[in-house]
């Protein structure tokens, strides 16, 4: 068995209640990644915020899902759409911020989200979207969300498309520390090398290593392979199990899987005891 880090976060949810995150935001619903729709989510009473991080050439921490921009949301700066064919060439590690802010990622119809909101939005820095989220909970009256920041690194693409580790998640967490946003943040990744650094530096920022539908390997093993007990297991949905919740359980460890987007498989998985999950349609009442 892999034993609780002795300097593992010990709760038994990050808040009171269900946790339900919001995907991107809410990226059936608005486009992802965005200021809108982090705002849109906190009006659907999402507990946590679900986002992807990036870093620019010149060090700055902004939200996209891919370390490029993505075919299927992005207009270039001469209004024309950004092809497959091109979209790897442009690559953010390779951009200033200022130069990221001539494409937009709103606009275009999204085929897999037909219920999106269309508007012309740029992919924001994260220091913006914190300040955006903590003015409109202080105007609105409500409790500051958590921030799950997904660190989007890959040991065949250090230097090419981010920083290595060590330095991605340092300019992360300078972010996160001027922000005095250390007990809201959660850092999740696919890349364990990510979570050990931070494990190692900042052991009380609470952790998810997020799974694949095809890592068929034993809890024991992944976490083994870790080294140490994240604060959350996030699995994609169609891993979960009974047992596997109840070993995750028996060491403390929460279970939030990913991306679940079906009022059946909401209801199934409560039912079954996962301690919250992450959707891109916040606003389905399961």
């Amino acid at each position: 068995m892999v034993a609780v880090s002795s300097c593992a976060p010990k709760f038994t949810r990050l808040n009171k209640t269900f946790d339900l995150e919001g995907h991107r935001g809410c990226r059936g619903l608005m486009p992802e990644n965005t200021i809108p729709a982090m705002l849109r989510a906190l009006d659907l009473n999402v507990n946590t915020l679900e986002m992807d991080a990036v870093i620019t050439a010149d060090g700055q921490v902004i939200l996209s899902h891919e370390p490029f921009f993505n075919h299927e949301i992005t207009t270039k700066p001469d209004g024309k759409p950004v092809t497959a064919a091109e979209e790897k060439q442009l690559n953010i590690y390779k951009m200033t911020y200022a130069q990221t802010m001539g494409y937009d990622v709103g606009l275009r119809p999204h085929a897999r989200f037909p219920q999106q909101q269309k508007m012309k939005v740029t992919k924001p820095k994260l220091s913006a979207v914190i300040d955006s989220i903590q003015a409109y909970c202080n105007k609105n009256g409500i409790e500051i969300p958590f921030f799950n920041i997904e660190t989007k690194s890959n040991k065949a693409t250090d230097g090419l498309y981010h920083p290595a580790p060590d330095e991605f998640v340092d300019v992360l967490m300078n972010v996160i520390h001027f922000k005095l946003l250390e007990q809201k943040t959660i850092i999740q990744s696919f890349d364990p090398r990510t979570l050990q650094y931070l494990h190692k530096k900042w052991p009380a920022i609470k952790t998810a290593l997020l799974i694949e539908d095809y890592d068929k390997r034993p809890l024991t093993e992944q976490l083994a392979a870790l080294g140490f007990t994240p604060t959350i297991y996030s699995p994609a949905y169609q891993l979960v199990t009974a047992e596997l919740i109840k070993q995750c359980h028996g060491i403390n460890m929460q279970v939030i899987p990913w991306t679940v987007n079906d009022v059946a498989e909401m209801k199934r998985l409560k039912l079954m005891g996962v301690d919250g999950l992450i959707t891109d349609y916040p606003n389905l009442k399961f």
